[in-house]
């Protein structure tokens, strides 16, 4: 017997055996991995879905044999997929180019509408395809592709009036930024335009200087600040055929903000959502086509706030069968069925849990599509339930966080699903919840071979019974013989989250992992996962409940693992993070170490009407809290080091308030850090955006890691 050979066979069996961790020390991710994205050993690419083509196709781009890339069909039950050798026709668009309009047909080809020394701004194309409505010099515009006649619907736009093109608040706070400041909308027949025509004579003007150049220039912007006045707003209503505006039955004097409008789907009126300048009340009016009269459809009122949203609170039903509505006056948001005269029907959604997004409505057949995170609130799933309320059903699987893209019938949805420890996947399920095809999965053909950042979600109770979600992403090398800093990264607002279970391990993070650094996020009370009952603890207080529940969770960390350094915790964050990263280094000072905070909000007092006054009601209405929620009231508790980040053109957060508190840490001897950006607005972009993540990137390695930062880094 060869005792050679059969000891040999005895140890590669033990080997094969045996994990892969414990047969091959796992390999770290290399710089090039995880900053010049070259990843292939670690992840496979997933589908790159473009949306459904019809109720039985998706389209999906796809290589083709001559390596070109192109537009394919699936077939959603075969899987068969069609070559598109042209992109399909589509739709007409429009779109602006050197701030003149031009008109894609469906054949492709391009028609210039506008050429004039002026600036047009947002054009929208009707939906009978024939006109286009934008504006120009503040006023509203509607011109006809076949003959290329314009019809100019206001004559009064100037420097402090606009029509159809929004006031910098209601762009910002209300319409949204990707309205680009629109402010009018189509009525269904393309035969009205209803629009908000804004008066800001009476909002103060706030200036913004620019440095360039040898005397420098000041941009003057109307914004009106907590306690300011607002603009005035009134709604009107074009008709297109002869030029006519009815304004709607409001008093444009009053103190109050209107939400985006819904046309009724027949187009036969203008359904205006309205709210008292306390935000915490809100109305629904229909609005006569013929007189402006309105009509009370649907009132809500609350204790602490109302918010206003961009569209999402309404959907009609067909054929008068009445509209479904979210609101989160219960405590959680759900969804409610009423008919056309604003009588509740039924609930649709109810219990201790948010519906997040209402996406499909199956009428024949009484379904009801929408997702939420009922299962676990770092997780988002998809639904469906019976328009009466009844029959609830998950579609989604797994203890997975779900994306969903769903078919125009509902009957079918493309998910892509991870959590923390499983990779991104895809698949195809149909409306009863069964999975048709797996369509890819992320992880590579190598991810076993490399030491990943391991990433824990846990939860830490509070002292009034509050769960907090924190995700945790450990060193790759952890000794818990050593000390290891923390880093927490936060935005922190209301109804803001950072923590999901979901895949996450290639990038920054990963990085910070290999050099030993703990990064942590965490979720208030105020997030969305505790509804509106956690969020209505902030309301009158801004940044109290969220600097007490961070510390909170800090001390539960520093006493379940002694491995952290108390005095490396770290803290960053931008807009309302940069403002709870100051608060965290003066009034959570006995906690938080070190600090970056970029375009901080310092005092309240300092920002806009709407949003502040939506959580904190107005400087005259509350004092106290305005006091107790400004940074430069809590300096004297200041300790260890903050670096203060500000573009000096931040037409958002305006770098007055890192100017003032500044001026404070000065006055009291405080040492701190800072970094203005020249010309930068509320975000720092290309070259000097290098600049920055390179500048924090020292102050990490500085004071948190407290060793030279890499060459690679310097590059």
């Amino acid at each position: 017997m060869n005792y050679q050979n059969v000891w040999y066979r005895f140890a590669l069996g033990l080997l094969l055996a045996m994990p892969l961790n414990a047969r091959a020390q796992q390999k770290p991710v290399s710089y090039e991995q995880i900053f010049q994205g070259q990843w292939q050993d670690l992840y496979s690419p997933l589908l790159r879905i473009k949306g459904w083509q019809d109720a039985k196709h998706y389209r999906e781009l796809r290589q083709k044999e001559d390596g070109r890339f192109g537009d394919f069909l699936v077939h959603v039950k075969s899987g068969q997929a069609t070559a598109l050798e042209e992109k399909p026709t589509g739709q007409a668009s429009v779109s602006l180019n050197n701030f003149d309009i031009f008109y894609k047909n469906s054949k492709g080809e391009n028609l210039r509408l506008t050429q004039t020394a002026a600036i047009e701004h947002t054009p929208l194309l009707s939906p009978d395809g024939k006109k286009v409505a934008f504006t120009r010099d503040k006023d509203l515009y509607v011109i006809d592709i076949a003959s290329r006649q314009e019809t100019r619907l206001t004559t009064d736009g100037s420097e402090t009036v606009y029509n159809g093109y929004a006031s910098w608040v209601y762009m910002e706070e209300i319409l949204g930024r990707s309205t680009r400041f629109k402010a009018f909308w189509w009525s269904p027949d393309s035969k009205r335009l209803a629009f908000m025509r804004f008066d800001d004579s009476q909002v103060p003007v706030f200036p913004i200087y620019r440095s360039e150049g040898q005397h420098g220039t000041l941009e003057k912007m109307r914004y009106p600040k907590a306690g300011d006045p607002n603009p005035e707003v009134k709604m009107g209503i074009a008709t297109i055929e002869n030029g006519n505006i009815l304004w709607a039955d409001f008093n444009e004097k009053d103190d109050q903000y209107f939400g985006k409008p819904y046309w009724r789907p027949d187009g036969q009126a203008l359904w205006v959502q309205w709210m008292n300048r306390g935000q915490d009340h809100l109305k629904i009016y229909e609005v006569n086509l013929q007189n402006g009269e309105k009509t009370p459809i649907y009132e809500e009122q609350q204790k602490t706030w109302i918010a206003l949203d961009d569209g999402k609170r309404l959907r009609f039903l067909e054929n008068d069968k009445g509209f479904l509505l979210m609101s989160d006056q219960s405590g959680w948001m759900h969804i409610s069925h009423y008919d056309m005269q604003g009588k509740l029907v039924n609930q649709v959604t109810q219990g201790d849990w948010a519906v997040n997004d209402l996406l499909h409505v199956d009428e024949k057949k009484g379904w009801v599509y929408f997702t939420a995170r009922k299962e676990e609130t770092t997780r988002m799933d998809f639904y469906k339930v019976k328009l009466d309320g009844k029959k609830l059903q998950r579609l989604t699987f797994g203890d997975f966080h779900h994306s969903v893209s769903v078919s125009p019938d509902g009957q079918y949805f493309i998910t892509t699903y991870s959590n923390h420890k499983t990779p991104a996947r895809q698949a195809l399920v149909d409306n009863t919840g069964k999975i048709l095809r797996e369509l890819g999965d992320s992880k590579g053909p190598k991810m076993d071979e490399y030491n990943l950042v391991k990433n824990e979600i846990i939860r830490v109770e509070t002292p009034d019974g509050f769960d907090l979600p924190v995700r945790i992403a450990w060193p790759t090398k952890l000794d818990k013989s050593q000390k290891y800093p923390v880093l927490i990264s936060i935005y922190g607002g209301p109804s803001t989250d950072k923590v999901f279970d979901k895949w996450n391990h290639i990038g920054t993070n990963q990085w910070w992992a290999q050099e030993g650094l703990i990064q942590i996020n965490i979720d208030h009370r105020g997030s969305n996962h505790f509804g509106k009952k956690g969020k209505n603890y902030l309301h009158r207080d801004l940044g109290h409940w969220e600097i007490e529940d961070y510390s909170t969770v800090i001390k539960y960390l520093l006493d379940t693992y002694p491995f952290i350094d108390a005095q490396r915790i770290g803290i960053t964050g931008f807009s309302y993070g940069g403002y709870l990263s100051c608060m965290a280094l003066t009034r959570g000072a006995d906690y938080i170490t070190h600090g970056l905070a970029g375009g901080s909000v310092t005092d309240w007092h300092l920002y806009d009407t709407h949003y502040t006054e939506r959580y904190m009601d107005s400087p005259q209405e509350n004092p106290e809290g305005y006091k107790s929620s400004a940074v430069m009231n809590h300096v004297d508790k200041y300790k260890g080091m903050l670096r203060i980040i500000h573009g000096t053109m931040d037409d958002n957060v305006h770098l007055q308030n890192s100017l003032q508190l500044i001026n404070a840490l000065q006055e009291s001897n405080k040492q701190f850090e800072m970094m203005f950006y020249p010309g930068s607005r509320h975000g720092i972009g290309g070259k000097k955006g290098k600049h920055y993540k390179s500048e924090n990137n020292k102050f990490i390695y500085r004071y948190l890691l407290q060793k030279p930062v890499p060459e690679v880094l310097e590059q």
